[in-house]
């Protein structure tokens, strides 16, 4: 009875070592199939590894470096702020009305002052002086303000601002040409401040021009 269990393990363990004799592993991909000169699958040559002792049995070899897995890196593009709360057309309107008015207070005190310097013989010269200095002095305002806080009074008191497309100050260049950009938003039928009401960002023409943007603070 001993010899024949024998004999039975002997011969059911047969086809393992048959197989093992046979087996061969891909030192490059790991792959474990019968004795060939190359791999099934990646194609690299088997007759080293069939030659090495006990490499059916060893651990599958580590992919090289064709077929390794390069880590991955997360990648984000910047991105541009976008204002929550972008100011309307007639919150703008009303902080336009304000600095009109203000400028027009500034403008009459200046006239007047003009006006007693020289006496009342020369109203003809203050006038031309007055509407040169209308022009100097709403430029002066609207770009030294913008440039400086981003704000004029009237949009101090609406609590709107203007910044760039992406949040941060004017430059002076941008307040200069927002502030020439705004005669061709008049110009054309003031169409230029309609647009301001129209689109969905809340953008005039002279926005869209200098790259800047109004927002509610």
């Amino acid at each position: 009875m001993r010899a024949l269990y024998r004999g039975r393990k002997e011969h059911d363990q047969s086809p393992v070592l048959r197989y093992a004799a046979m087996a061969v592993t891909c030192p490059r991909c790991g792959w474990q199939g019968e004795q060939a000169q190359y791999c099934a699958r990646c194609g690299a040559t088997l007759e080293a590894a069939a030659a090495a002792p006990g490499s059916v049995f060893s651990r599958p070899a580590a992919p090289s470096a064709p077929y390794a897995t390069a880590p991955v890196v997360a990648s984000y593009a910047p991105r541009v702020e976008a204002s929550a709360r972008p100011a309307g057309f007639w919150i703008r309107f009303v902080a336009y009305i304000i600095d009109g008015f203000f400028l027009l207070v500034v403008q009459a005190v200046l006239w007047g002052v003009g006006w007693m310097s020289v006496g009342g013989g020369g109203w003809r010269a203050v006038g031309a002086a007055t509407h040169l200095f209308n022009w100097l002095i709403g430029a002066v305002y609207f770009i030294a303000f913008h440039y400086r806080w981003g704000q004029t009074f009237g949009k101090m008191l609406m609590q709107i601002r203007v910044v760039r497309m992406d949040g941060g100050p004017l430059t002076l260049g941008q307040s200069t040409g927002r502030y020439f950009a705004t005669y061709l938003s008049a110009i054309i039928l003031s169409i230029g401040f309609i647009m301001a009401g129209l689109r969905r960002d809340k953008r005039a023409l002279h926005d869209l021009l200098a790259g800047t943007r109004v927002e509610r603070l």
